[in-house]
């Protein structure tokens, strides 16, 4: 039996990372029945009921180190761990739990993960010393891969993958057809999901989404589902956005799991996304979307399939994002099947994850 323990931003009620460490487990023991996981988590209990996995407390520290010492392997990702762009505290943490396996003898893998921006020259130090010593990495797209080189970080053993999410099935409609109706918002009219988050109290691209969302009510005869991938957090985000909006809009306010999620945007038409992972989703179940950067990530996604963001959350106008929804709106049949040309090789790139992982343990 195989004993992986996974690091990462689990059990915080991230719809993203929960898709994440779903889709890791989902993959691995598709490869590997007998896997053992043990999570490392924000709320265990949450983990284990959520996942079916055993999970220890992120800030428990004699269990981590307890856990480490039996694993075969620490899984550290997926996801954008390794950055101090959202929070500097963090990276230091990761990198601490990276540090803990190498001291006890446990191979580590950088899984999927999302390199980047590093700013400082102490992280950046201790990101490159970590990095070379760990025993494999995969990178989920190719801006992570030259972070890793300007971080002087050239281990043998790096690929370029995809994101975790990417290798999730796709779900039936009708669970999400029945939570739309529970707000009212399904029925004859199109649906456009809308993803946002609150970031710096910035207000300029709440004011551009608010009147883009209320033209798209207006021209397409659309209904506006604003969907939270971060829960409570982006519920409030999109009611702040809606009390600027003059057309009525439907706030999803609840927690929704992975495969939920997944079916609600299965009903959408089109998604707006600032959230990477509503983008993936979108992806994963042949909505046509349109992203709006606020972090590196969401560009480097977009690139990998063949688009660009419409702009970043200071730069974005009304008419950049009015001009990409009446392309997308007019065309959605070409743009689900140009999209599902390049993720079904991306899907092939994040089942790469879990054989890299499993093949490291057979060969330690």
């Amino acid at each position: 039996m195989s004993n992986i323990v996974v690091s990462g931003y689990y059990g915080s009620k991230n719809a993203g990372d929960e898709a994440m460490l779903a889709a890791m487990i989902e993959v691995l023991s598709d490869l590997d029945p007998k896997v053992n996981i043990t999570v490392i988590s924000a709320n265990p209990q949450d983990t284990v009921e959520r996942h079916g996995v055993q999970a220890i407390s992120w800030i428990h520290m004699s269990a981590i180190l307890s856990a480490l010492r039996k694993a075969d392997l620490l899984v550290s990702g997926g996801g954008s761990l390794l950055q101090n762009v959202t929070s500097g505290r963090s990276l230091y943490y990761y990198m601490g739990i990276i540090f803990l396996a190498q001291l006890v003898g446990t191979p580590v893998m950088l899984y999927a993960q999302g390199i980047g921006p590093i700013y400082g020259s102490l992280a950046r130090s201790i990101m490159s010393w970590l990095g070379n010593r760990v025993d494999f990495i995969t990178v989920r797209d190719n801006g992570s891969l030259k972070e890793l080189d300007s971080l002087s970080i050239r281990n043998a053993h790096i690929e370029v993958t995809a994101d975790p999410v990417l290798a999730i099935h796709p779900v039936d409609k009708e669970v999400g057809r029945s939570i739309l109706k529970s707000y009212h918002a399904a029925g004859a009219k199109p649906v456009v999901g809308i993803s946002v988050r609150e970031w710096r109290e910035w207000k300029h691209y709440k004011n551009v989404v608010a009147q883009v969302a209320d033209e798209i009510a207006v021209e397409f005869n659309a209904r506006i589902v604003f969907l939270p991938m971060q829960y409570p957090e982006d519920v409030k985000a999109a009611e702040r956005i809606t009390a600027l909006m003059k057309q009525p809009a439907t706030v999803l306010n609840d927690e929704y799991t992975t495969s939920e999620l997944l079916s609600i945007v299965g009903n959408m038409d089109l998604l707006i996304s600032i959230r990477l992972h509503a983008l993936i989703f979108a992806g994963v179940m042949g909505v046509p979307m349109i992203g709006i950067s606020y972090d590196p990530k969401v560009d480097r996604f977009m690139d990998s399939i063949g688009e660009k963001s419409v702009g970043n959350l200071q730069g974005v106008t009304t008419e950049a994002l009015m001009n990409e929804v009446r392309r997308k709106w007019n065309d959605k049949t070409t743009f689900r099947t140009q999209n599902a040309e390049l993720l079904s090789g991306l899907r092939l790139l994040a089942l790469r994850n879990a054989e890299l992982a499993l093949e490291l343990i057979r060969h330690k």
